[in-house]
């Protein structure tokens, strides 16, 4: 459903005059001609009232300016509407003959709001109860917020956002790239000229270690079967020379992250599968499905982000974690249990957590490679025997932060490890201890292999843990809670129930 919004004149001349321009409405405009989800209309009789204007230098430069932005045509009119007329109380000063116009549109439902910093149709709209949709500038950023701001998100200091128009097309990353796509070096300079961003890793400033050229879409793809018109996340580049760092499972991650703070409901890309392919043993483990093909045999796979909860109720919570990931399983079936972590290693494991301090690795320019994985390793004394696959964790930061923080999902649970080799084995690359920490801890260990999910949107402080009846005091073991409990953990924390079936 598109939302039609009409913009007054005085607003415009705002956003079009060379000499004044508030930042507000800039803000407000910038982008919204972009977004399908909003629309905005000028009344003719806007167009009308900025030829009067009698300084021709400025006119003819407003003019041509809004000449970008569409008519609302068919617009009603109230010249019969005795009602309206004797409740709006029209003058005939010309710029009064405007407003009753820009009001009725609104009273007809010809648009849904009306925008204008004029404080008479404010006044005006009152009479006819339809003041909730007439807006200021700041009221309408604020109300159309969700759709005009674009959402970040937190990665590490080596990966860094840049412009396609930095990169060096002849870095060694993009030769298969160039043997694949015969049309790529067209196609590379087409995007830098559109302004196309990208996440970039360079291992010496100069050369390309990984690099995810990504764009937001709103078009149906003409595929086989063809794919209807939708918002998505296309990953146009996915490729990573940088070996041993886990960069993979990182930009999974960022697109996932951008995609679930921006609204969009899929992410795909589009290979040509060959054998022994490992991207493709990559995003099929996070819920990529080959959808649809082109003709010239180049596969589209996709990710749902946003699927129907019918079909999310159908899975075992062991299928949901694989096939919609970062979708989990959180209902009576499986347990949950709080899980204290130090500060030092919640910083290592959980690098897209902020505030943290950077580590002398990350400052150097080179990456965590635990806290790149979407899956981890906790290590513990703990004897508890009641953790199994699919169980919920908490992560909870020790003094002196003392908070709730991340939420993972368990894969596998392996009690009393006392083999250092095994033990090795299990964590490979996804635990934040060294192999000498590893081989001086006392054992027997608990490994605990989990999927991170996402962060609390509001972190829960131990005082209102408490306060909640979640936990009595602060844990300094793995903790089991009820799910009771927990629902009260998801309230507080803000849990986007979107991401979770129970």
């Amino acid at each position: 459903m598109v939302m039609r919004i009409l913009i007054d004149t005085n607003v415009l001349i705002y956003r079009e005059d060379n000499h004044v321009i508030q930042e507000s409405v800039i803000e407000l405009l910038k982008n919204i001609n972009d977004i399908s989800e909003l629309k905005l209309l000028v009344h003719p009789s806007s167009f009308r009232d900025l030829s009067n204007d009698k300084n021709n230098s400025r006119r003819n430069i407003i003019q041509s300016k809004v000449k970008t932005y569409s008519s609302l045509e068919s617009y009603p009119s109230p010249a019969e509407d005795n009602t309206f007329l004797s409740k709006y109380q029209c003058n005939k000063k010309p710029n009064d003959q405007i407003d009753v116009l820009l009001l009725y549109s609104v009273y007809k439902d010809a648009v849904d709001f009306l925008i204008t910093e004029d404080r008479g149709i404010h006044r005006k709209a009152k009479k006819f109860e339809i003041e909730d949709r007439i807006l200021t500038v700041d009221d309408a950023i604020s109300l159309f917020k969700k759709y005009i701001e674009q959402y970040d998100i937190i990665s590490p200091p080596a990966l860094r956002k840049d412009s396609v128009y930095n990169l060096n097309i002849n870095d060694p990353i993009f030769n298969d790239i160039k043997a694949d796509y015969p049309g790529f070096k067209e196609w590379f300079i087409k995007i830098k000229r559109e302004g196309r961003e990208c996440w970039v890793h360079y291992e010496d400033d100069k050369s390309i270690g990984a690099i995810l050229i990504y764009k937001i879409e709103e078009d149906t793809i003409s595929s086989i079967p063809p794919l209807p018109k939708k918002k998505r996340f296309k990953i146009c580049t996915f490729k990573v020379s940088h070996l041993g760092y886990k960069i993979g499972e990182l930009f999974i991650k960022i697109s996932i992250d951008y995609s679930m703070k921006n609204n969009i409901s899929e992410i795909y890309l589009t290979h040509y599968k060959k054998n022994d392919d490992p991207l493709i043993d990559l995003i099929t483990e996070y819920g990529f499905l080959r959808q649809a093909s082109y003709p010239d045999g180049e596969d589209i796979y996709i990710k749902d982000l946003m699927p129907d909860k019918s079909t999310l109720s159908m899975l075992s919570p062991t299928e949901l974690d694989i096939k919609y990931y970062p979708i989990f399983y959180d209902g009576k079936d499986v347990d949950k249990f709080i899980t204290p972590i130090l500060p030092k290693f919640h910083h290592i494991l959980f690098t897209d957590h902020l505030p943290r301090q950077l580590s002398l690795v990350e400052c150097s320019g080179d990456f965590l490679i635990e806290g790149n994985a979407i899956k981890k390793a906790y290590l513990s004394h703990s004897k508890t025997k009641k953790l199994k696959k699919g169980d919920v964790l908490l992560f909870y930061i020790s003094r002196p932060i003392k908070e709730l923080t991340s939420i993972g999902v368990v894969e596998a649970v392996y009690p009393n490890i006392d083999n250092i080799d095994n033990i090795q084995r299990l964590v490979a690359k996804r635990t934040v201890y060294s192999p000498q920490e590893i081989k001086n801890m006392q054992k027997p260990l608990l490994i605990i292999l989990f999927r991170h999910h996402f962060h609390l949107e509001k972190p829960i402080p131990l005082r209102l843990l408490i306060e909640e009846g979640i936990i009595p005091n602060a844990p300094v073991s793995i903790r089991q809670i009820s799910n009771g409990s927990y629902i009260r953990v998801k309230e507080k924390g803000k849990i986007d129930g979107r991401y979770t079936v129970d």
